[in-house]
């Protein structure tokens, strides 16, 4: 359950052109949540988990948190336990839900858009502690992701990096 679209106007609030087809979302969002939340945690903890300094994110230990595609219906589940973040099972409320289209997370993640900005164009959505959105958002802004900038290909490298590690345990 989204609860930040019952009716549909935030997701309506990002331009046509950058919001997924309506058919392509209606489809995503048939997908069973929790092996996406695995792809996703398994994504992070490669992209940032590494470039975290030890203790940054002990906050957030226990914590569940949502992160929400809003035009693909996509919403994935996860905490963070010991240095990496774990996908779980849907288990109710988050104390963090954050929301956005796919193109203003893309933008958010190329560090194109400011979520300051999106955020206050309701077109970024937080729900729950506050306190945790912060520390989520102060830890990603102090973060040094030129790395990823040299990297050229960042998704086709994670993706390689994945591809890497699920040939090492089988």
């Amino acid at each position: 359950m989204n609860p930040f679209t019952p009716d549909g106007d935030i997701v309506n609030a990002a331009p046509a052109s950058r919001r997924l087809p309506a058919p392509l979302g209606r489809l995503l969002a048939r997908l069973p949540a929790y092996p996406g939340a695995l792809l996703f945690t398994a994504a992070l903890n490669l992209a940032l988990a590494p470039h975290l300094r030890t203790g940054t994110l002990d906050p957030l230990r226990g914590r569940q948190l949502r992160l929400h595609v809003l035009d693909a219906g996509l919403a994935f589940d996860f905490e963070w336990r010991g240095q990496a973040f774990h996908a779980i099972r849907n288990g109710g409320a988050a104390d963090l839900a954050i929301g956005a289209s796919a193109h203003d997370f893309l933008l958010l993640a190329q560090r194109r858009e400011d979520p300051d900005t999106l955020f206050f164009g309701r077109r970024l959505l937080m729900e729950g502690d506050t306190e945790l959105g912060l520390l989520v958002k102060n830890t990603l802004d102090a973060m040094d992701l030129s790395v990823f900038e040299r990297a050229g290909g960042v998704p086709g490298r994670l993706l390689a990096r994945l591809r890497a590690l699920a040939g090492q345990r089988s």
